[in-house]
């Protein structure tokens, strides 16, 4: 669920405008419209389960929402400089009604440090993310460019996990183990959550209640687990993860992981009961393969890949059985699509694309319709 490689995936994929030609333009607007509507020009032609593409926000970051029980409200994180962030913040929005193309959406997190992986809990009255402000009042420092370089990505071990009201109120701390603790998501049976955690010395998957009691560590695996979320009966959980298996990966990994880094570029998608057993491996794919989420039926997953890309870029969403079969590609933005959700009653479709922004680095959020 983290935003992995994002920002390297925006320094490249982001160097060319869109091709007006490959979009179904029936009804296309200027670069600067900001309407609350319905516009086809956000659609390709081969995007055949989405329909009614309605664009939310309009510059800056803008990644992970998700929606709230009653399918009302979407949590996400954000960085606008029109909104006066210089580092992601947590944000809400009624997206039916709310046009962020007009007026900033309010801010749940509290405008200091770096946050992440926000979540609803139920009674959508609160909810859950992960913040570094109780250390950083500022953004916590990115990694130098490396000699080789490779894109690592930083697991603050300032991360936390707290809990805020909808008015911004903070409310609760849930995690204390020194260490990262983040991606946090909850299950559709508002029982459980799950989020990723080194207090093991590695990057893995905790389930607890929803006041932060009762840890259980479901992965136990060398490698890099995390954006899980549970299937909609709660039954199963879907995640990313890296494997290391030869001597030098091993050794790199522990390398980077000592000193608090990932290399996010090598991931594949896997799915295990909610308690941990029976784990599969669904994607055998390679390159990055993450940002999972499961559809309505419990039976597929859709997830963004760059596993057809030559140069590390389009990112696509795809959706393939969780048996690993049937791949399906689903969206054909030439340069990223990720962080898809359903709606909880499955009409709807919230992801995180660049498409339609003018040729800048813009990554917005949009919902569509979905058709089966």
């Amino acid at each position: 669920m983290k935003r992995i490689a994002l920002l390297a995936i925006l320094a490249y994929a982001c160097s060319s405008p869109i091709n007006e030609g490959d979009v179904n333009a029936t009804e296309s607007k200027s670069e600067d419209w900001k309407g609350n509507e319905y516009n086809s020009a956000l659609r390709y032609e081969e995007e055949k389960h989405l329909a009614n593409i309605k664009q939310l926000s309009f510059g800056g970051d803008n990644a992970e929402a998700y929606f709230s029980f009653d399918n009302n409200m979407l949590v996400f994180q954000a960085n606008n400089p029109d909104w006066n962030t210089n580092c992601d913040q947590i944000f809400f929005t009624n997206w039916q009604n709310d046009n962020m193309g007009e007026a900033k959406p309010k801010m749940l997190s509290t405008g200091k440090g770096r946050t992440t992986c926000s979540y609803f809990l139920p009674g959508d009255s609160t909810i859950v993310y992960a913040s570094t402000h109780l250390i950083h009042d500022e953004c916590p420092p990115v990694p130098k460019p490396r000699q080789d370089g490779a894109y690592v990505w930083p697991i603050y071990p300032e991360f936390d996990i707290f809990t805020a009201d909808l008015k911004g109120n903070q409310l609760k701390q849930l995690t204390f183990t020194p260490g990262y603790d983040a991606e946090a998501t909850v299950s559709p049976k508002g029982d459980r959550m799950v989020f990723t955690s080194t207090r093991s010395g590695d990057l893995e998957l905790y389930t607890c209640d929803l006041d932060g009691k009762n840890i259980v560590q479901i992965t136990s695996e060398l490698g890099y687990d995390g954006g899980a979320f549970f299937s909609p009966d709660g039954s199963k959980i879907v995640f990313r993860a890296s494997r290391p298996t030869t001597e030098e990966e091993i050794l790199e990994y522990k390398d980077l992981l000592s000193q608090g880094l990932v290399k996010p570029t090598n991931m594949e998608i896997y799915v295990c009961n909610a308690d941990g057993s029976e784990m599969q491996q669904i994607t055998k794919l390679g390159q990055a393969n993450w940002a999972p989420f499961f559809h309505p039926s419990g039976k597929k997953i859709i997830f963004s890949s760059n596993h057809a890309s030559e140069r590390g870029f389009p990112f696509h969403l795809y959706m393939i059985n969780i048996d690993g079969s049937g791949l399906e590609q689903i969206t054909f933005d030439p340069q990223f699509d990720a962080f898809p959700m359903f709606s909880p009653d499955g009409k709807k479709l919230v992801f995180a694309s660049n498409r339609q922004n003018g040729g800048t680095r813009a990554t917005n959020l949009f919902i569509a319709d979905w058709v089966e």
